[in-house]
């Protein structure tokens, strides 16, 4: 070869090196490993050398990266930076891990863009929220991870969750995620359903969510239902605590459905046994029982002697003595003793007696006392709530006149 061929030929080498620019991707060859801490490679197209420090290559933490990567092994790179100078160019800083991390972040802001979601294990529990590994760092803001206050984060860690993307910044390695946008959105669908599905007159079974001075929250899968506190139990409920507790599981009747404003009325005591069909198992004509005082008016004293079950102590039936108001005797939410009158369970009526438990007085007294009675009170109280007809009591009242002639 002439002296001018070879000068031709140095001259064409020369102008196809390619320049070598921070930031670009190049292919490295691998031709040595220095000090088992960086790997020395060739950049095609340069003619110059470059070195991969082993935390930039993507090998996994604690493997071996000698085992994994062999001389000869050709890879994409992307430049860092420029190390040193020479003649031949200088060595370059180069990094395979991040040109993988650059592939991430651009797959992820396509993502972004789209409104897609992405799954991504929670690494670590810091400060202030999750840590997840989405092929780059990210991170879920604790406000972030539920649709409520959670008190310990460590639950989630090693979880994969699904998130949503709400802050990207790949310059500043930034990348913020909710998981509790995905947590409503399923709420929203699963509400949704479950709303269509229910109809007024269905038994279905929920979890008590929350309790209220007035009522009870009962979740149904994503929609919660109100069991008004009258709707609990047959007997009197005060509060709704007293009965029922956060978590319990319940069977519930549903009264209404409204899915527009997304209301749901529910009643617990309407699944259970009607008082009543067992008035007749338990309670007999002729037997004492004890009962607690429940309401007074002026014709006589509610008394519930079965959880939901009460009878009527008629004004005449408290005392042998005159009285003027129940009031006078009785207060409301005391315990007394009660003799059955009459059962009439089909009627949800129950007659019941005080002063049929107590020593009739001389019979001159007696006389007296009936003498001295009026009969307006008898007269204004209504049939159906005394357990005893109006003639019952006129014809009592009659006897008392005859006796007395």
């Amino acid at each position: 070869m002439s002296e001018a061929d070879s000068k031709k030929d140095l001259l064409e080498a020369l102008n196809s090196v390619s320049e070598v620019k921070i930031g670009n991707v190049v292919k490295g060859e691998v031709l040595a490993f220095d000090d088992d801490k960086q790997a020395i490679v060739g950049i095609e197209g340069t003619g110059v050398e470059g070195v991969v420090p082993f935390k930039e290559l993507s090998v996994k933490p604690g493997e071996d990266v000698t085992k994994q990567i062999k001389v000869g092994d050709v890879f994409d790179l992307v430049v860092i930076s420029k190390i040193g100078s020479d003649k031949e160019g200088g060595s370059y800083l180069l990094s395979q891990r991040r040109l993988e991390a650059r592939k991430v972040w651009d797959e992820i802001e396509k993502k972004y863009e789209a409104g897609e979601t992405i799954s991504a294990p929670v690494t670590q529990v810091v400060k202030g929220g999750l840590v997840v590994d989405a092929g780059v760092r990210g991170f879920i803001p604790a406000s972030m991870i539920e649709d409520h206050y959670v008190e310990d984060l460590n639950q989630f860690k090693g979880q994969t969750l699904e998130l949503k993307i709400i802050e990207i910044e790949p310059s500043e390695n930034r990348l913020i995620l909710s998981h509790k946008e995905i947590v409503k959105a399923e709420r929203e669908a699963k509400k949704a359903e479950t709303l269509a599905k229910l109809a007024a007159g269905d038994v279905v079974e929920g979890k008590v969510a929350r309790l209220t001075n007035f009522g009870a929250f009962v979740d149904l899968g994503g929609v919660d239902g109100l069991v008004h506190v009258s709707e609990i139990a047959f007997e009197r409920v005060d509060k709704p605590s007293d009965v029922l507790k956060v978590g319990q599981e319940v069977k519930v009747k549903v009264l209404s459905v409204d899915p527009d404003k997304e209301r749901v009325s529910l009643s617990i005591k309407q699944t259970l046994p009607q008082p009543w069909d067992q008035v007749s198992e338990k309670i007999a004509e002729g037997d004492v029982i004890e009962g607690t005082v429940k309401r007074l008016t002026s014709f006589g004293a509610f008394v519930e002697v079965l959880p939901g079950v009460e009878g009527l102590v008629h004004i005449s039936q408290i005392s042998h003595k005159h009285i003027a108001t129940p009031n006078e005797v009785l207060t409301s939410g005391e315990k007394i003793k009660v003799k059955v009158l009459s059962v009439h369970p089909e009627q949800h009526r129950l007659g019941l007696s005080i002063k049929a438990l107590e020593e009739k007085p001389v019979a001159g007294e007696t006389k007296k006392l009936a003498a001295k009675k009026t009969d307006s009170s008898v007269a204004n109280a209504p049939e159906e709530s005394t357990g005893f007809t109006l003639g019952d009591l006129v014809g009592n009242e009659l006897k008392n006149k005859d006796d007395q002639e």
